[in-house]
């Protein structure tokens, strides 16, 4: 087994951080460059950072911003949200950005993903995929911040991205967003079996147990948490430890491992 990252999620919406339930009921949580510099000494693998508001206000990506976040980010970053062509992609990435996650564009022009990766490579191509449970039990993807429903489900389009070049999966349920229930397992479970590459865990993440599950029962490769850090006194680091003490290999770097 790959050694399993650690990623916390910063969502970005009007210039501050922000953490909502389910998509909705958005609560400021303070600015981004300290939060960036809090987990550069905490042990992180990567961050995250999405600006939820530009699909919805077809806004393009605030690249001003992101190269004063990236001077300070010293862990891998990824940056999401306006994307939808390969110029504000290279824009990005010549920023500072080192992914870019690729999420509402990806329904109206799949092709996307491919030609990102055949330019940057497919290691940068993160295709992100928010999906809620249906009323019958099904899974759907939506997108726009999980306003619009796609009508595509999350293994067939996770298996189409990782088909066309994605180099990581970012499956994120919409349900358990905010909560600190757990994340869902079976829809993680479900996009991991569908594809060869790495499936990033997001979306209610409570305590390190739901992390462990995440990774021992639905194999994911990353698990990703933005409540969980920021409302409650638990670590990156602790997390790591959580993870290492029953058998899942980590990264090294931080005391007790």
């Amino acid at each position: 087994m790959l050694k399993v990252r650690v990623i916390p999620t910063l969502l970005w919406k009007n210039f501050g951080l922000v953490k909502g339930v389910g998509f909705d009921s958005w609560r400021r949580v303070g600015p981004v460059l300290p939060a960036i510099k809090v987990y550069n000494r905490r042990d992180v693998d990567e961050l995250i950072l999405v600006d939820i508001t530009a699909s919805r206000e077809q806004a393009e990506p605030d690249c001003d911003s992101v190269h004063d976040f990236a001077d300070e980010c010293f862990v891998p970053f990824t940056v999401g949200g306006g994307f939808t062509n390969l110029r504000q992609i290279q824009q990005m990435l010549r920023t500072g950005a080192d992914k870019i996650a690729l999420n509402s564009a990806l329904y109206a022009d799949p092709g996307l993903v491919g030609e990102t990766a055949g330019r940057f490579g497919s290691q940068c191509v993160v295709a992100s995929i928010d999906a809620k449970v249906m009323g019958d039990g099904s899974y759907e993807c939506f997108s726009h911040a999980g306003t619009r429903p796609t009508g595509k489900t999350p293994v067939e389009w996770a298996r189409e991205l990782a088909d066309r070049g994605a180099g990581e999966i970012l499956i994120t349920s919409i349900d358990r967003d905010g909560t600190l229930q757990g994340y869902d397992l079976g829809l993680i479970e479900s996009v991991v079996r569908a594809v060869n590459i790495p499936v990033i865990a997001s979306g209610g993440a409570g305590c390190y147990e739901d992390m462990c599950k995440a990774v021992l029962q639905a194999g994911a490769s990353a698990v990703a948490a933005a409540s969980m850090f920021h409302f409650t006194e638990q670590t990156p680091a602790e997390a790591k430890k959580a993870l290492a003490t029953v058998g899942v290999p980590v990264r090294s770097g931080f005391a007790g491992i």
